[in-house]
């Protein structure tokens, strides 16, 4: 199979939240809900937008801190001082599926990526319940994987 045929259908736009969207409320819970509009308030949809939720553009992981990452980005292509840290945003379909999270696979859970991003691309911090919510949301952007990924890849348990 070719690479952008597979590609495409790993996005696998039948997920509960694709259902939310298209008008089933009771898709995701309410606590997805509320990740959703955090999601969108708290300035993640900037990256994360689109079809895919991401994957649309290129991004600096660390506009509020030094990342302390050893990947260079983009730059190790362009030899560019800009593309110093420079990461394509992926897309967050199937994320729950994914782990290890980020360019180095330094988070190994959802709730770990979400604090390094809040903390690197948004400068605040986040905990407790919104975190949930977040996570809860993430949950909901996984599709049911086509059987012809299940099976090139054997059993996607």
């Amino acid at each position: 199979m070719h690479f952008r045929s597979l590609k495409k259908i790993l996005i696998t736009p039948n997920a509960p939240f694709d259902k939310y969207l298209r008008g089933d409320k009771k898709a995701i819970s309410q606590r997805a809900i509320k990740g959703y509009m955090l999601f969108k308030t708290k300035g993640c949809i900037a990256c994360h937008n689109g079809i895919n939720i991401g994957g649309n553009l290129y991004n600096k992981f660390g506009i509020y801190g030094d990342t302390e990452s050893k990947e260079l980005g983009r730059y190790a292509i362009t030899h560019k001082e800009e593309d110093k840290y420079v990461f394509k945003v992926p897309s967050l379909r199937n994320v729950s599926l994914t782990a290890p999270y980020l360019h180095d696979g330094r988070a190994s859970s959802l709730k770990e990526v979400v604090n390094l991003m809040f903390k690197y691309q948004l400068g605040r911090r986040i905990h407790g319940e919104e975190l949930r919510d977040i996570v809860s949301f993430l949950q909901s952007l996984t599709g049911e994987l086509p059987e012809i990924v299940k099976d090139i890849n054997g059993s996607m348990e």
